[in-house]
């Protein structure tokens, strides 16, 4: 029984994909998540107790696990956990991500201060304790717009844009308060006190999904993030694939992350990375992440697996032949093989890839399928309570539509960004073109209602005199 290390949060959404493609592919997961390590297997998973913060202790749990528990391969998904996973391949002699290129990636002082060496387009920025007043971080800005961000959030979480002194100092004030919230100051990741102000880059955004394989990249999908992302607030909407991109601008945005991974230490492994092309040309990659993409983002990407010759360059596939999408009224998840898959056969999501790739196999002849995608990620339009939501079956009888999944729950407090760490759900859709996938999760969204209870502010008592 072949063996893979993932590394979670114990809610992650990706683990139930995880583990259903490991069960057909004879795959066994050994998790190790941030359980409660004072109960006894409270999910029923034999997961391994982690703490991030703590990643001595936890690379002690995970080696004397893996001295019973021969480990093979080695993933992890969000942010948090990829550094403990670095250091445990590292432990363990499997190929990854290096250590140095884990920190990197999640730490954006750290990142951007290695892509600036490595002669990579970079935006100047400068590194601000949150304990600083916001006067004194708006002094050291000699030109505007910027963008403000905490150094340790990941996605648009606290992301502002200040076109001026004033905006600065009321952007630094709010993520200053979102860093002092008792969750966040919880996670202890060593990021927390502190405030990247940086250049504002104009241009179009795209994200790259793909894995790294001995330093060289393989790319599975090139997003095109088609709502104008711009500020104050950075809220990713839709991402659609194949990019409206030229083949040759493609190509440079690939060679571009390639060199931006290599720069960081992301050797081997998943790789999911956000970058800006300006109105000139140059590409600036804002980020590459040593984990897959987040959420059930994942669910976007489908793939067919085709035998190729030893030392065929993988690349972009640009087709846009129809895959009929499904219609069902019913939520549905991407089609999955009935029996075991092999390499010679059909790979049919990311996380089967992932899989096989951590365990050494060939993914080389992996292509994403040539019909269309595209995932909304469902805003939050409101601060308030969700009381539910109605127009599920009507978006789900949209043409094009493949699955809705809500996963705000009745009797949830939503906050919208920047200070939101969630969506409300998610949308998928394919089509013939990346403009058909994008037009059917937009018209499903339309026919969405959400019943949101705003907050009643209490009067308080007055005092008897």
């Amino acid at each position: 029984m072949r063996r893979v290390l993932l590394l979670s949060h114990t809610t992650g959404y990706q683990l139930r994909a995880f583990n259903d493609a490991a069960e057909q592919l004879g795959i066994e997961l050994v998790f190790a998540t941030d359980r409660c390590h004072r109960l006894d297997d409270p999910w029923q998973d034999r997961a391994v107790a982690v703490r991030f913060h703590d990643l001595d202790a936890s690379l002690a749990a995970i080696a004397a696990r893996a001295r019973h528990v021969p480990i093979d391969g080695v993933l992890a998904v969000g942010d948090r956990p990829v550094v403990l996973a670095a250091r445990a391949a590292e432990a363990l002699g499997i190929r990854w991500h290096t250590v140095q290129g884990a920190l990197a990636s999640t730490d954006k002082r750290r990142s951007r201060a290695t892509l600036t060496a490595a002669g990579l387009p970079s935006p100047h920025h400068v590194s601000v304790p949150a304990a600083e007043s916001a006067r004194t971080a708006a002094a050291d800005i000699s030109a505007y717009p910027v963008v403000l961000k905490p150094v340790g959030l990941s996605g648009s979480r606290g992301v502002i844009r200040a076109n001026d002194a004033r905006e600065l100092e009321a952007a630094y004030d709010r993520i200053r308060a979102l860093l002092a919230r008792p969750q966040i100051r919880a996670a202890r990741a060593g990021l927390e006190d502190q405030i990247l102000v940086e250049e504002y880059i104009d241009g179009r955004e795209l994200a790259l999904e793909g894995v790294m394989t001995d330093g060289v990249l393989q790319v599975f999908a090139l997003f095109d993030k088609p709502d104008p992302l711009e500020g104050p607030f950075f809220e990713e909407t839709i991402y659609v694939t194949p990019s409206s991109l030229s083949p040759d601008v493609q190509a440079r945005v690939a060679e571009t992350i390639e060199r931006a991974a290599t720069a960081l230490g992301l050797r081997h492994g998943p790789i999911h990375a956000e970058c800006r092309i300006t109105p000139d040309g140059a590409i600036y990659v804002l980020e590459a992440a040593a984990r897959p993409i987040g959420g059930l983002c994942s669910r976007a990407l489908s793939f067919d697996d085709e035998p190729v010759a030893p030392g065929t360059a993988s690349t972009l596939s640009t087709s846009s032949t129809l895959s009929t999408p499904s219609t069902s009224s019913t939520p549905s998840t991407l089609s999955t093989p009935s029996t075991r898959s092999t390499p010679s056969t059909l790979s049919t999501s990311l996380e089967h890839v992932l899989l096989r790739h951590a365990l050494g196999e060939s993914i080389a002849g992996v292509r994403r399928e040539t019909a269309a995608s595209a995932v909304m990620m469902v805003p939050i339009p409101e601060r308030g309570m969700l009381r539910g939501v109605s127009g599920e079956d009507a978006a789900r009888q949209v043409g094009g539509v493949s699955e809705i999944r809500i996963t705000g729950k009745p009797g949830q407090i939503l906050e919208p960004l920047p200070e939101a760490g969630s969506y409300l759900g998610f949308i998928f859709a394919r089509g013939e073109t990346a403009r058909d996938a994008d037009a059917a999760v937009r018209r499903a969204h339309a026919c969405l209602r959400f019943d949101i209870s705003r907050e009643i502010a209490l009067a308080r008592p007055e005092r008897d005199t």
